[in-house]
């Protein structure tokens, strides 16, 4: 039987990027997604993937989630806790809302996700839980209080987490990416990015999403397991660390 495993935010952009890539590596993988039906729907026409709608950011929705999930492709060997939003401001102009969404759909929703399945990879003495950060949960970034706190808090709950089940057979990690070249980032005007953007970042272009999705694939096999509590910078020589 193949492993499953499930992509938070996996329909688009880095997501959709690591969904193909786990599928292709020989997973059987679901994706989930917040809202947009179109793009989830060509996704999963164009990958065979199944998707799956709910919001991370809902305990209860992600304990239905995972149960349908699990029901229709076994339990969940791998969890990528892919999902993410951005509500970026200065902080003396951010709302309580704009802090609570971005905390609980980038933060909340890593206990809200891997609530629902450590209990089986401990049970079955094997797991593997991937977070995606980011290059500004380590540096910070100007206008992004909500996301960095986030952001930084997903290393954080790794590292705890790591320790806490490593003699289970279960790994930990959290990925953290530069300037990805996805949807997000090309909404940036052209200009910026060439002036503002691409000049930090010492091998001189964006990321792509594939090479997210290849370092999610390496820290999922099962001959990564002495790969724990770890963060894997992917951002280029931009920053570390």
């Amino acid at each position: 039987m193949a492993r499953v495993a499930l992509v938070t935010g996996g329909t688009r952009g880095i997501g959709a990027a690591i969904s193909k890539a786990l599928k292709a590596a020989g997973y059987s993988v679901a994706a989930s997604y917040a809202g947009n039906d179109a793009a989830a729907e060509k996704f999963k026409a164009e990958s065979g993937i199944p998707v799956y709608k709910w919001d991370v950011a809902s305990f209860d929705a992600c304990a239905a989630g995972v149960k349908q999930v699990e029901a229709d492709l076994g339990p969940v060997d791998v969890l990528v806790n892919n999902a993410g939003i951005t509500k970026d401001t200065a902080f003396h102009k951010m709302t309580l809302e704009q802090w609570n969404a971005v905390i609980n759909t980038n933060l909340g929703s890593l206990f809200n996700m891997t609530r629902q399945v450590i209990e089986g990879m401990r049970a079955r003495k094997f797991g593997r839980v991937i977070s995606i950060s980011s290059i500004n949960g380590q540096k910070g970034q100007f206008g992004q209080v909500n996301y960095s706190a986030a952001k930084a808090g997903d290393i954080g709950f790794t590292k705890a987490l790591a320790l806490e089940n490593a003699k289970g057979g279960i790994t930990v990690n959290v990925i953290c990416p530069g300037y990805i070249n996805t949807e997000m980032v090309q909404a940036v005007p052209k200009d910026v990015l060439e002036k503002n953007v691409i000049p930090q970042i010492p091998v001189n272009r964006l990321g792509e999403p594939e090479e997210i999705a290849r370092a999610v694939v390496f820290l999922a096999a099962d001959d990564a397991g002495f790969i724990t509590g770890s963060t894997l910078t992917v951002n280029g020589g931009q920053y570390h660390a």
